[in-house]
């Protein structure tokens, strides 16, 4: 089932191969949430366990919710706040420099809207990338198969469900684009 869900293909949520490496994700996801700030080592070997990979100087605040951790990658220098929901059913790749705000959701499942496949627990899911330099305010959702482009804004509480550009400011539900920013 693990190769189905990450070719997007859709797959069972509850096979037991999923399951067992969701729960320790869940372990060391736990782990690091009961940590404080006067643990920054164990923090970091924590989230370099947890996660695909993880940049230099690179600090997630906890509370931090995941699905498996693997699937996500984040660049140096990035900073997320309070809050952050990153659900890794595909890739979630995230830049250099990028700014999370509190309660920030990345969300790669999917799910059939026929109601059948639904209630036998299929999905599927969609990477989410995220460019250099994003900056997402506090409570931004972004929605699967999303790429925001290098250097955009997207404001507090918008729900992002198409790509965005390079160099834009988005805001609303659905986020649109209501300024380009010069280089």
């Amino acid at each position: 089932m693990r190769e189905r869900m990450l070719a997007g293909d859709l797959y069972i949520a509850d096979d037991p191969e999923l399951g067992e490496a969701s729960t320790a994700a869940l372990d060391l996801m736990d782990a690091y949430n009961a940590t404080t700030v006067r643990q920054g080592p164990l923090r970091r070997r924590l989230l370099e366990e947890l996660l695909g990979s993880i940049g230099e100087g690179t600090e997630i605040r906890p509370p931090f919710y995941v699905d498996y951790g693997s699937q996500i990658t984040i660049g140096a220098r990035c900073f997320a706040n309070f809050g952050l929901v990153a659900l890794d059913v595909a890739r979630i790749t995230i830049g250099d420099d990028v700014q999370l705000g509190p309660n920030v959701q990345l969300l790669t499942p999917t799910h059939p809207v026929d109601p059948e496949p639904r209630r036998q627990k299929w999905e599927a899911a969609e990477p989410i990338t995220i460019g250099d330099n994003v900056w997402l305010g506090g409570g931004a959702i972004v929605c699967p198969g999303v790429t925001i482009g290098e250097s955009s804004v997207v404001g507090a509480g918008a729900v992002v469900t198409k790509d965005l550009p390079a160099n834009v400011v988005a805001v609303g539900n659905p986020a649109r684009v209501i300024r380009h920013l010069d280089d």
